[in-house]
């Protein structure tokens, strides 16, 4: 997976310091845990991902189908007040567009002038739970809904975390509760020699890894 893969630094640009290097490692390991999880869940629920497409076997596919609740069954069991917040829920949508959309626009205008390598958008947005069969039309319309929204908000998260970098890479004083990934590489709070003396060198690291070009994944 490439989210997996050490990065490729320019030649120009220094070496990990020891504190990124271990911050690096359990980073890397973290992300090793998760794809290792993702393979024992297909093992355990018998299915494969092939060019983006998910295929359960035969006999779990059938009984994914049996599972699924009728809508009509699903109206009649569902809480009054979630029906009624609903479209509250679903208004949210629009803000959501326009947020992916003007971050968008943002790191396409402005990153290549910084010298930031943009972030690739489709990573963060991995649309397969509508095709759970023992999902009827409703969830499936939920989760969508979900995993567009939380997508949205780690892609921004990213994008705001290489502007960070670039413009002020400094730690907070007091802790944050979650920190983003880039945030472990800041400068300690106070450290004004270390801020002067290597800033240039943290926001060298924005910059796109050498190697070969990606190829692009073909349609499923």
């Amino acid at each position: 997976m490439t989210m997996l893969q050490v990065p490729v630094l320019p030649p120009d640009v220094p070496p990990l310091t020891p504190h990124e290097a271990r911050v690096a490692r359990r980073l890397y390991a973290l992300r090793r845990d998760a794809r290792h999880e993702a393979f024992e869940q297909r093992r355990r629920w018998r299915y494969r991902v092939r060019r983006g497409r998910v295929e359960f076997d035969r006999e779990m596919a059938a009984l994914h189908a049996r599972l699924r609740q009728s809508l009509p069954a699903y109206l009649r069991d569902a809480n009054p007040f979630s029906l009624l917040t609903a479209p509250l829920i679903y208004s949210l949508l629009l803000p959501f567009v326009l947020l992916d959309a003007w971050t968008t626009a943002y790191q396409w205008i402005c990153f290549p002038i910084y010298g930031i390598a943009r972030v690739r958008r489709a990573p963060y947005f991995v649309l397969d739970r509508h095709k759970l069969q023992y999902l009827n039309a409703i969830e499936k319309a939920n989760c969508t809904f979900c995993t567009y929204a939380n997508g949205v908000i780690d892609y921004v998260r990213e994008v705001a975390a290489r502007t960070e970098q670039f413009w002020c890479p400094i730690k907070h004083g007091s802790a944050v509760p979650e920190p983003h990934a880039r945030y472990h590489h800041f400068f300690d709070y106070g450290d004004g020699e270390r801020y002067h003396r290597d800033l240039l060198r943290l926001r060298g690291r924005l910059r796109a890894p050498a190697g070969p070009p990606r190829r692009r994944r073909r349609p499923a």
